[in-house]
């Protein structure tokens, strides 16, 4: 059987339901029919300063502003890889200062606009990012062994795919993009406190604040000439084990 980009989409995405729903339903099961419900690591929130690691999906777009009404160039977006590490700085009960520098992998496919042949309308990119956030963790009460949070704040990232610095552009098959990129983050979550670590999915928002695209060298280019900027949006699904 053969699947599309389409089809594994929408397995990850039951997959990951399913994670949630199962660790929701367990722990609700705990508090409503233990009177004295086991709390595990107790102690875990008091420490200064704790690490971990993250495992996780992404999601990566485009956002096109053009010069002038055209036809727009179509994205076709996958499902990608993250893997990293997590440095959390405790603040207060509620807050936390979190750094989580990782390595991101994505694809996407762009399809431009008035051509014909396959060559010309089809750019593949592939990125391997550096990303790197600085973020507020904002928590709720712990509730006996999970506890909901939103995060927020700003990251940067270094494409190390970009071709920012190549000397062939579009009319040479190239598809070029800056190296480094800034955004803004959202997202939300939920600590569970499992007998011997802290397992924590989440989600979140990334969206670009600069401009990514590098033009091609004529200004008329049926590729980037009407192109007035273009922004990264990202999804991103992480697991972090602490």
């Amino acid at each position: 059987m053969r699947y599309t980009v389409g089809s594994k989409l929408h397995l990850t995405r039951a997959l990951l339901f399913s994670v949630f729903i199962s660790l929701l339903y367990t722990t609700a099961s705990q508090a409503q029919y233990r009177r004295d419900p086991i709390i595990n690591l107790e102690n875990f929130d008091l420490d200064r300063v704790h690490w971990g690691y993250f495992l996780g999906f992404n999601q990566y777009d485009f956002k096109f502003d053009y010069e002038d009404s055209f036809a727009d160039v179509q994205v076709a977006k996958s499902t990608g890889f993250n893997v990293g590490l997590i440095g959390d700085l405790r603040i207060n009960d509620y807050l936390n200062l979190r750094l989580e520098p990782g390595l991101y992998y994505t694809q996407r496919s762009l399809y431009f606009p008035g051509f014909v042949e396959e060559r010309d309308y089809f750019r593949e990119v592939k990125s391997t990012y550096v990303h790197i956030p600085l973020l507020l963790k904002v928590s709720t009460k712990r509730l006996n062994n999970f506890k909901p949070f939103l995060v927020g704040g700003v990251s940067t990232s270094i494409n190390l795919s970009s071709n920012e610095t190549n000397p062939n552009d579009n009319t040479g098959g190239v598809f070029r993009m800056k190296r480094n990129t800034y955004y803004y983050e959202l997202g939300f979550g939920i600590d569970f406190y499992l007998m011997y670590f802290k397992f924590s999915p989440s989600i979140r928002g990334v969206f670009a604040l600069n401009d990514e695209l590098v033009r091609d060298q004529n200004p008329n280019s049926l590729w980037t000439g009407n192109i007035n900027g273009m922004y990264t949006r990202g999804v991103f699904v992480n697991f972090t084990f602490e």
